[in-house]
């Protein structure tokens, strides 16, 4: 148990920070770094690594019953539009309600997702990881509300000028949240099979979670492609590709892209580890993490620096429900085992 909750915290630290590179890009637009971002970290990087680290490749995913590929393809897909759904979001209400919005629901219902799939643990373990999840969400949201105090406070200086619609922003990151629920579905759905044919063929335990995320990642990836070459086209962005910074731009895109993919490998294979209820344990402390980290890198850079006490308060408060939770989570997939 020990392990994949530690699995599944790196895997949530390593998706909090691998967008920091992205702030050291030249020369390119917002459209031009997002778009070559998922088409290396959807592609590219998911073939190279599936070609490279599973044996038999072919073989595991001619095992695969047609209705578990539709099953993890429909949800895959489902889970890139959230997640472009998720960055509509952010131009109408900002990061931090944002963020706070659809990671909430992406929590909420991502971590009861597989006990659809799965059965439902002992009546202990299911109550006490119901009690962590309240816990992390009380968090999320408070997260949330340090968020809006600060773009209030923001606005009535005159620092922030965002004229999006704030209820329509609502209703795209929490439609967003739902719809990126795929990929705890898509996990829980292809893992089990894909598992045994991995390990038929003679692959480590851990290359499952590599095989897993090639179906999930090919999926998803079409939408973003769809999207961006739609955006760029649209903005006519393509020239901005076309910059002496290209090659600085794609090896820290590229990094992007590499710790994006880990990051949910990893995840996949904490989720294996921490057993029956890994995919809503793990899931739970995988996200959590993740808002954690992105919240303390904010610390970090000084984005609260001229936030007011109220805001900070809230912050603070919301850190310390998410940290509780995980405890509270923990916990309870440990009583299983007892």
């Amino acid at each position: 148990m020990i392990e994949g909750i530690i699995l599944a915290i790196g895997a949530g630290l390593m998706l909090g920070l691998y967008a920091l590179p992205e702030k050291f890009t030249k020369d390119f637009k917002f459209e031009n770094t997002w778009g070559l971002f998922f088409i290396l970290t959807m592609f590219l990087v998911p073939v190279i690594a599936s070609l490279t680290l599973i044996q038999g490749f072919g073989d595991i995913f001619a095992r695969l019953p047609i209705d578990i590929i539709l099953k993890m393809a429909g949800a895959s897909f489902l889970w890139g539009i959230g997640v472009m759904m998720w960055g509509k979001a952010i131009n109408h209400i900002g990061l931090s309600l944002g963020f706070s919005l659809f990671i909430g629901t992406v929590l909420l219902v991502g971590s009861l997702l597989p006990f659809v799939v799965d059965e439902i643990p002992p009546r202990n373990t299911f109550l006490t990881i119901l009690a962590g999840l309240a816990i992390v969400l009380i968090g999320v949201f408070a997260n949330g509300k340090a968020g809006l105090i600060r773009e209030k406070d923001q606005k009535e200086s005159g620092e922030n000028q965002n004229k999006g619609s704030v209820l329509t922003g609502i209703l795209i990151a929490v439609i967003g949240g739902l719809l990126a629920t795929g990929f705890s579905y898509a996990n829980a759905v292809g893992r089990p099979i894909i598992h045994e044919a991995c390990q038929d063929v003679g692959n480590a335990e851990w290359i499952t979670a590599v095989a897993v995320m090639f179906p999930i990642f090919i999926s998803g990836g079409v939408v973003m492609a769809i999207y961006f070459a739609y955006e760029i086209t649209k903005k006519k962005s393509w020239g901005s590709f076309k910059t002496p910074a290209f090659a600085q731009n794609f090896g820290l895109i590229s990094i992007m892209a590499v710790f994006h993919y880990a990051a949910s490998a990893l995840f996949a294979y904490a989720a294996f580890k921490l057993g029956e209820v890994g995919n809503t344990v793990g899931y739970a402390i995988f996200n959590t993490a993740c808002v954690v980290t992105a919240i303390v890198s904010g610390l970090l850079t000084k984005e609260w620096v001229t936030a007011s006490s109220k805001a900070r308060k809230f912050l603070y408060i919301g850190l310390a429900c998410m940290v509780i939770g995980i405890i509270v989570i923990s916990i309870g997939n440990g009583i299983e085992k007892v």
